[in-house]
């Protein structure tokens, strides 16, 4: 049977498993949070104590932080501080700045829980009708793999702030630019299922130099028609969660997923209004025109199963989408990362940059040239040296594209005549999408500046990597 735990919002330092309890947030006007944070040594989290503001400090018992389906709630928001507007742009158009948007309408710090310390970030963004909890099998394995995973509650969801209604995409997907922002994550992949499929197109689309990569699981990019959605809102506004339970579960797993009162009672938690609003925004959400211009590594995963997003819904975005694959998971519904955690985990953390210096090496040179390096006593230092600062604190940042990065890597290259490292980085830049006539490109424009006979060595090393190509 699958447990639904509850705790008092709180918030989770980055890296350390300390969450600390934060004062209520005001329904209306200023959305304010006091925060006091404890800091504790990593190796210390099992040990982690809460502290109530105001309250003497007490053991939390280990048992209270084990992965269920459960209210896992960290809150976030600047101590005392004001939220942000709401973008102003509509669904069709790009959002305003980060804290600009039209009077009345107000961009939220959304309750959320950070764990790692990885170079790379990864935002899982749950479905309409969910809170954080939902990836409970998801966190440990990214975690482990070495990513920061930041996991949240949409507004009016878990234990965000529930503004008023109605909501549109643009500020749902709002609310993560501003919770990067008060993370100082410049930029994330984004992992959604669901509403959070959406928010990572709309991100993908509209902010795409704050999004890497994306996986969108169980999602539509048009899920209308709006009327179906507008009655449900005005059902739930009318008659409460328990309105629309039973037609949920229907969708969420299938029949053989088992005992579904956990997944009943996530859903009678939600607010109304919450629920209502994110509704709303569904149906009035098209995200169709604007995925031909989404250039972040996209992989779509679709449950066999799930009659809310049809694996022909996914097939839609994933042909839509320049260069996006499409994976199916069998026997698995709308909520496929509860119903199918492995096979849902495997296939994120596919979609996903590589998080550590040895992933990083490897999906850059390729497995083959990385086992065969030969590693002494002599000689290990320096290896472990180049896989952790080189590939694991540079190649791994996120300020510039693998293609960018390989096309520099050429051009130094060939200017220390490093002719050796040079050939297995003309892979490198193939294997990134680099055409042979970009390559040429940027030999030429180095030569221009390094000397001809560089440039001409270089020509001559790329050009024994194609003819072994073509052999």
């Amino acid at each position: 049977m699958r447990q639904v735990r509850t705790t008092t919002p709180s918030k989770t330092i980055a890296g350390q498993g300390v969450r600390t309890p934060v004062a209520p947030v005001r329904p209306t006007g200023e959305l304010r949070l006091g925060i006091r944070i404890a800091y504790v040594p990593a190796s210390c989290h099992h040990a982690a104590r809460h502290h109530p503001i105001g309250a003497p400090d007490r053991s939390t018992p280990p048992a209270d932080r084990t992965r269920r389906l459960g209210r896992t709630a960290s809150a976030g928001s600047r101590p005392g501080g004001r939220a942000a507007a709401a973008p102003a742009g509509e669904d069709g158009a790009p959002a305003a700045a980060v804290g600009a948007g039209p009077i009345g309408r107000q961009r939220v710090i959304v309750n959320h829980e950070v764990r790692g310390r990885g170079p790379v970030a990864v935002v899982l963004a749950g479905s309409v009708g969910t809170d954080l909890s939902l990836w409970d099998a998801q966190v440990d394995p990214l975690v482990d793999a070495g990513y920061r995973v930041i996991r949240y509650d949409h507004r009016g969801h878990g234990s965000s702030p529930v503004p008023p209604g109605p909501y549109r995409l643009a500020d749902i997907a709002g609310d993560v630019l501003a919770l990067l922002d008060h993370l100082g994550v410049r930029t994330a992949s984004v992992v959604g299922v669901s509403l959070g499929g959406m928010v990572g197109m709309w991100l993908g689309t509209h902010a795409p130099e704050r999004v890497q990569n994306l996986v969108l699981c169980c999602t539509s990019a048009d899920l209308g028609p709006s009327a179906n959605w507008q009655t449900r809102a005005d059902l739930v506004r009318a008659e409460g969660m328990a309105s629309v339970v039973d037609q949920t579960m229907g969708r969420w797993v299938t029949a053989g997923y088992g005992d579904d009162s956990a997944l009943r009672e996530m859903l009678l938690r939600v607010p109304a209004e919450g629920y209502a609003g994110c509704c709303e925004a569904i149906g009035s959400m098209d995200l169709v025109g604007g995925l031909g211009r989404i250039a972040a590594p996209t992989l779509v995963v679709s449950g066999a199963q799930d009659p809310a997003t049809p694996p022909e819904q996914g097939a839609r975005i994933a042909a839509a989408i320049p260069g996006a694959r499409q994976a199916v998971v069998q026997g698995a519904a709308h909520l496929g990362v509860l119903e199918k955690p492995e096979e849902f985990t495997r296939l994120i953390l596919s979609g996903l940059p590589p998080a550590t210096g040895d992933a990083m090496r490897r999906s850059v040179l390729g497995d083959v040239h990385v086992d065969r390096t030969r590693v002494t006593e002599f000689n290990r230092p320096f290896q472990e040296y180049i896989t952790d600062s080189v590939w694991g604190s540079v190649w791994t940042r996120p300020g510039l594209d693998r293609r960018t990065r390989s096309a520099i890597t050429l051009a130094v290259l060939t200017s220390l005549r490093a002719h050796d490292e040079l050939t297995m980085h003309v892979r490198a830049a193939l294997r990134h999408g680099l055409s042979r006539e970009e390559i040429a490109e940027v030999l030429l424009h180095t030569g221009a500046y390094v000397g001809v006979p560089a440039a001409n060595a270089a020509f001559a090393a790329a050009q024994r990597v194609f003819d072994e190509d073509d052999a």
